[in-house]
């Protein structure tokens, strides 16, 4: 268990050299336009198509979204006393060991964060091809690999060298300031939201399809056998969808030292992000459901359900509205992560396990230039297996994994540090934090025996970490002592 001591690189941030430039406002549409990418535009025909009813189909959102809110409550405690760079990887290490914080940096970095900034710039690439259909996916150049999920095509493609100049891109503009990333973030998470109002509204009251209506919500609204314990496990296992589209609400903490005020406006942020995206999110599984019926979600063509929904209502010109909605959301929703993803490896670098470049700043716009770099680069790399529905399953469940220990770590840092500072409580502690930890448990243990393919995997890679966490402190033991203390050089160019 950590000790009472508060880690050295907590206490560092503040004279880090960071500009505290994200309001609360800031910090809001930092977590909705962190949570809205593709995910709630495409993901609904495979969950339609697991659990073949509308009312499970709500039942996996409804369900996602309590499971997220509770978590966003949970975390909240932990945002307030350690309000770090780092988020996750600070809450881990102060509540558990150093150990699993490193484990969840390093599978951040390996899979989480850079394996979700790739699936949605593969899918802002893909839904650019609507209005430029020489960005085609076939590639040009590359190889089969086959991996335990099925095989893949890696290399280049059209789309994908769209993809991978898109990470470039916002990465350059993140490397100019937060100021400038933080009001890209807030202009597009209003444009994106808008685009989802305009979704709903045309699903609930433009384009309400009597039919549809009278399939999907009458005699066939639960599944003929009712619910029983495989219609739970089935659930679950689509709640994998749900879960990702809903994914990265907890980023905003990784950029916590950078808001003005963040032992106030990190719960806030968190919670009323998740609240709204939740809200939003169900929403349009209705509008969904009032347009088509089930059999339209689950066909709908290279699961574009928004499109499909749109084309309905508006003819020809839906197509090109969905396309161009998505392309903001996309774009958006990978300008937040990379903003906050670098947070984790300068906070890992500061603690001498990463790169020792990526814990320096640069010296005129004080941004994690080094630890931005090595983002994109990996980014790029995952980039070139262009798939989505196979970094989907990888990434929720390593996920999903810390957010049930980061569940724990609350509870531990309750009895090991009881006289820490709390600016904020968990509501109905211990209950609500109990259940996340059950909930997010539950649907690990589900996906480890009806997705092995995907969670074993995802188990490997997390445990490949230890080695390599034990790599850094050996090297850190054997480096000049005055090295290891030497504050970084923030000064000067990043090294």
């Amino acid at each position: 268990m950590a000790t009472s001591e508060a880690h050295p690189a907590t206490q560092a941030d503040a004279g880090a050299g960071f500009v505290r430039a994200i309001t609360r406002l800031d910090a809001t549409a930092l977590v909705i336009g962190s949570m809205v990418g593709s995910g709630i535009f495409i993901v609904s025909a495979d969950i339609a198509r697991q659990v073949a009813s509308p009312g499970l189909l709500l039942a996996v959102w409804v369900l996602s979204g309590i499971t997220t809110v509770i978590g966003a409550l949970t975390y909240g405690e932990l945002a307030a006393m350690f309000p770090s760079a780092g988020g996750q990887y600070v809450y881990l290490r102060e509540g558990i060991s150093p150990l699993f914080g490193y484990l969840y940096g390093w599978t951040l970095f390996m899979v989480i964060q850079t394996g979700t900034i790739a699936a949605v710039a593969v899918a802002f690439a893909r839904f650019t091809s609507v209005f430029f259909p020489s960005l085609s996916p076939d590639v040009f150049l590359g190889l089969t690999v086959h991996l335990p999920s099925g095989p893949i095509e890696v290399g280049l493609s059209p789309q994908r060298v769209l993809a991978i100049v898109s990470v470039i891109l916002l990465t350059w503009i993140n490397i100019r300031g937060v100021r400038t990333a933080a009001f890209i973030q807030t202009s597009l998470t209003l444009l994106k939201v808008v685009s989802l109002v305009g979704l709903i509204v045309a699903g609930l009251i433009l384009g309400r399809n009597a039919h549809a209506l009278a399939s999907n919500f009458g005699a066939h609204f639960w599944p003929a056998g009712g619910l029983h314990l495989g219609t739970v496990a089935t659930v679950g296992a689509a709640m994998v969808g749900g879960l990702f589209a809903m994914d990265a609400w907890n980023n905003v903490g990784f950029a916590a030292g950078e808001l003005k005020n963040p032992r106030r406006d990190l719960p806030f942020s968190m919670a009323a992000g998740v609240l709204t995206v939740t809200v939003l999110y169900l929403l349009a599984n209705l509008g969904y459901l009032s347009v088509l019926p089930l059999s339209g979600i689950e066909g709908a063509p290279q699961d574009r359900v928004a499109t499909a929904v749109l084309q309905a209502v508006f003819g020809g010109a839906g197509l090109a509205l969905m396309a161009a909605a998505i392309m903001i959301s996309t774009f958006g929703c990978n300008n937040g992560l990379i903003l906050s993803g670098a947070r984790v490896y300068y906070a890992m670098a500061r603690d001498g396990l990463f790169f020792r470049s990526a814990g320096a700043l640069h010296s005129k716009y004080q941004t994690p230039t080094p630890a931005l770099a090595v983002q994109a680069v990996w980014t790029c790399v995952l980039c070139l297996s262009g798939t989505y529905s196979q970094l989907l399953d990888y990434v929720i469940f390593a996920a999903l994994l810390f957010y049930l220990l980061t569940g724990v770590s609350l509870f531990a840092l309750r009895r090991t540090r009881p006289h820490l500072e709390r600016p904020v409580r968990v509501p109905a502690y211990p209950l609500l934090p109990a259940l996340y930890v059950l909930l997010t448990g539950a649907i690990a243990v589900d996906l480890l025996v009806r997705k092995p393919q995907y969670t074993w995997p995802g188990l490997l890679i997390v445990a490949l970490g230890i080695p390599v966490y034990y790599g850094w402190r050996l090297a850190a033991q054997r480096a000049p002592r005055a090295a290891q203390l030497a504050p970084l050089d923030t000064d000067g160019p990043p090294r």
